[in-house]
Protein backbone atom coordinates (compact mmCIF):
# COMPACT_ATOMS: atom_id res chain seq x y z
CA UNK A 1 0.00 0.00 0.00
CA UNK A 2 2.86 2.35 0.70
CA UNK A 3 3.96 1.98 -2.76
CA UNK A 4 0.93 2.81 -4.31
CA UNK A 5 1.14 6.00 -2.39
CA UNK A 6 4.80 6.54 -3.15
CA UNK A 7 4.00 6.10 -6.83
CA UNK A 8 0.41 8.15 -6.85
CA UNK A 9 2.83 11.24 -5.02
CA UNK A 10 5.10 10.61 -7.43
CA UNK A 11 2.80 11.22 -10.14
CA UNK A 12 1.29 14.18 -8.93
CA UNK A 13 4.57 16.01 -8.51
CA UNK A 14 5.29 15.21 -12.11
CA UNK A 15 1.91 16.45 -13.55
CA UNK A 16 2.20 19.79 -11.46
CA UNK A 17 6.19 20.55 -12.92
CA UNK A 18 5.02 19.63 -16.21
CA UNK A 19 1.66 22.03 -15.85
CA UNK A 20 3.87 24.63 -14.81
CA UNK A 21 6.25 24.93 -17.62
CA UNK A 22 3.45 24.35 -19.69
CA UNK A 23 0.40 25.98 -19.65
CA UNK A 24 -2.95 24.32 -20.30
CA UNK A 25 -3.93 25.01 -23.35
CA UNK A 26 -0.37 24.98 -25.10
CA UNK A 27 2.49 22.77 -26.51
CA UNK A 28 6.30 22.74 -26.01
CA UNK A 29 8.34 23.11 -29.21
CA UNK A 30 11.98 22.18 -29.70
CA UNK A 31 13.32 24.48 -32.78
CA UNK A 32 16.64 24.65 -34.13
CA UNK A 33 18.67 22.97 -36.95
CA UNK A 34 21.52 22.48 -34.43
CA UNK A 35 20.87 18.95 -32.86
CA UNK A 36 22.64 20.33 -29.92
CA UNK A 37 21.34 23.75 -29.24
CA UNK A 38 17.47 23.49 -29.96
CA UNK A 39 15.34 26.47 -28.34
CA UNK A 40 12.56 25.93 -26.17
CA UNK A 41 9.09 27.83 -26.85
CA UNK A 42 6.15 27.51 -25.78
CA UNK A 43 2.86 28.05 -28.00
CA UNK A 44 -1.23 27.64 -28.27
CA UNK A 45 -2.06 24.26 -29.29
CA UNK A 46 -4.96 26.04 -31.85
CA UNK A 47 -1.38 26.49 -33.76
CA UNK A 48 -1.70 22.62 -34.63
CA UNK A 49 -4.83 23.72 -36.83
CA UNK A 50 -3.06 25.99 -39.10
CA UNK A 51 -1.52 25.20 -42.25
CA UNK A 52 1.66 27.69 -42.23
CA UNK A 53 2.40 25.24 -38.62
CA UNK A 54 1.19 21.95 -39.97
CA UNK A 55 4.26 22.59 -42.67
CA UNK A 56 6.80 23.01 -39.85
CA UNK A 57 5.43 19.39 -38.58
CA UNK A 58 5.55 17.79 -41.81
CA UNK A 59 9.28 18.84 -41.81
CA UNK A 60 9.65 17.97 -38.25
CA UNK A 61 7.86 14.32 -39.23
CA UNK A 62 9.88 14.14 -42.17
CA UNK A 63 13.43 14.31 -40.26
CA UNK A 64 12.36 12.33 -37.07
CA UNK A 65 10.00 10.53 -37.50
CA UNK A 66 7.84 10.00 -34.25
CA UNK A 67 11.35 9.04 -32.14
CA UNK A 68 12.49 12.94 -31.19
CA UNK A 69 15.38 12.99 -29.86
CA UNK A 70 14.71 15.66 -27.14
CA UNK A 71 11.77 13.99 -26.20
CA UNK A 72 9.26 16.42 -27.62
CA UNK A 73 8.50 17.81 -30.66
CA UNK A 74 10.91 18.99 -32.44
CA UNK A 75 10.57 21.56 -35.91
CA UNK A 76 14.01 21.13 -37.67
CA UNK A 77 13.90 24.84 -39.18
CA UNK A 78 15.80 28.01 -38.41
CA UNK A 79 14.78 29.82 -35.17
CA UNK A 80 13.59 33.09 -37.60
CA UNK A 81 11.69 31.24 -39.99
CA UNK A 82 9.74 29.91 -37.27
CA UNK A 83 9.38 33.01 -35.46
CA UNK A 84 8.05 34.72 -38.67
CA UNK A 85 5.21 31.47 -39.11
CA UNK A 86 4.13 31.76 -35.12
CA UNK A 87 4.17 35.95 -35.41
CA UNK A 88 2.08 35.67 -38.26
CA UNK A 89 -0.07 33.16 -36.73
CA UNK A 90 -0.21 35.02 -33.32
CA UNK A 91 -2.10 38.17 -35.39
CA UNK A 92 -4.89 36.13 -36.45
Amino acid sequence: MALVRSLLGAKKILSRSVTATTPKGFLAVYVGEDQVQKKRYVVPVSYLNQPSFQDLLSKSEEEYGFDHPTGGLTIPCPEDAFITVTSRLKGK
